[in-house]
């Protein structure tokens, strides 16, 4: 892949991704795709739109991804939605969350290593990427 082809694929994948994700917040109401299925592609969403902007291989990047959700978590606990003082706005409440929970850590982790087992599959049989390594 070029590097535009890079982003260009990133920027489908975030787009379609994101689609869902609004799908998922809005339409569906059940005990497994929203809660665990819709936390497991979040962190995906997030790593897209991270690749959009560094399409270069960054091995780390599902850690970084990881750490990420992580701490929105972590201030999810600390309740950041009343402390900014947005608790009245629906948009910005379903974005940063309102509740911490270990299940979502670990749906981002199950995403984050679906994201490095990605990595390790573009790395390794990806005929675009195999040029580069040579290169290095």
């Amino acid at each position: 892949m070029r590097r535009f082809g890079k982003r260009g694929f990133y920027l489908t994948a975030f787009l379609v991704l994101l689609v869902i994700e609004v799908l998922i917040a809005l339409f569906v109401h059940d005990s497994f795709v929203r809660p665990y299925l819709g936390d497991v592609i979040v962190v995906v969403v997030v790593y897209c739109f991270v690749r959009i902007w560094i399409p270069e291989r960054f091995r780390l990047m599902p850690l970084w991804v990881f750490l990420f959700a992580v701490f929105v978590e972590v201030l999810q606990y600390v309740r950041i939605v009343e402390i900014l003082g947005v608790q009245d706005n629906a948009f910005l409440r379903t974005v940063i969350g309102t509740s911490f929970s270990w299940g979502d850590i670990l749906c981002y982790t199950v995403g984050c290593l679906v994201l490095a087992a990605w990595e390790v599959w573009l790395w390794k049989w990806c005929p675009d990427n195999s040029a580069q390594k040579k290169r290095k």
